[in-house]
């Protein structure tokens, strides 16, 4: 019983810091990568549709993505969708592929970007906390029960703590990575 609400914590915390990873991607640097656009939704035929699904996303150099639309007609769609996205990006389309260059970013736009990391991760804690949280509630419910020792209860608050330290310090290695990318020039 234990060992199940010991899985069951650590799958839970592992998808919490999965979660953040995927959002970090979406923080952009001052480099291109297809994880900035691959997400957004455009409306195809009547269906919100990842662009993803609409196009070949590539990066053929450090600052440029580059996308080619399987669907000529989805052009303009495409282009409003990555203007209305509030990344600070400009499409340009020249019939062909969209190509959408990669500015460098300001100080301030540094600053704001490290600012969200910091949210995302703080977040991303919350979450891990609220798993330890529950996992202790449950293991509290076992020893109620009477079914375990006041040892083996200590013995299993200690692993889920354990496991919640280790996921906390990976969210700050992480964040720690992100800072670096995101003030290099």
């Amino acid at each position: 019983m234990i060992k199940d609400i010991h899985d069951d914590a650590k799958n839970r915390m592992d998808q919490a810091v999965e979660h953040i990873r995927m959002e970090f991607a979406k923080v952009r640097t001052g480099r291109a990568n297809p994880e900035l656009v691959e997400n957004l939704t455009i409306d195809y035929y009547g269906t919100t549709t990842p662009l993803k699904q609409l196009s070949n996303i590539s990066v053929p150099e450090p600052r440029l993505i580059t996308l080619q639309p399987f669907d000529k007609s989805v052009m303009l769609d495409v282009e409003k969708a990555i203007m209305g996205s509030n990344m600070g990006l400009t499409p340009n389309n020249n019939g062909e592929v969209i190509l959408i260059p990669i500015p460098p970013l300001s100080e301030e736009r540094r600053k704001d970007l490290i600012k969200v990391v910091h949210q995302l991760v703080e977040d991303g804690r919350v979450s891990v906390r609220n798993v330890r949280k529950d996992a202790n509630h449950h293991i509290k419910m076992i020893h109620d029960e009477g079914h375990i020792s006041e040892d083996e209860i200590k013995r299993a608050e200690q692993d889920i703590q354990d496991l919640t330290d280790k996921h906390i310090k990976h969210l700050n290695e992480m964040m720690e990575h992100k800072e670096k990318e995101l003030m290099e020039f």
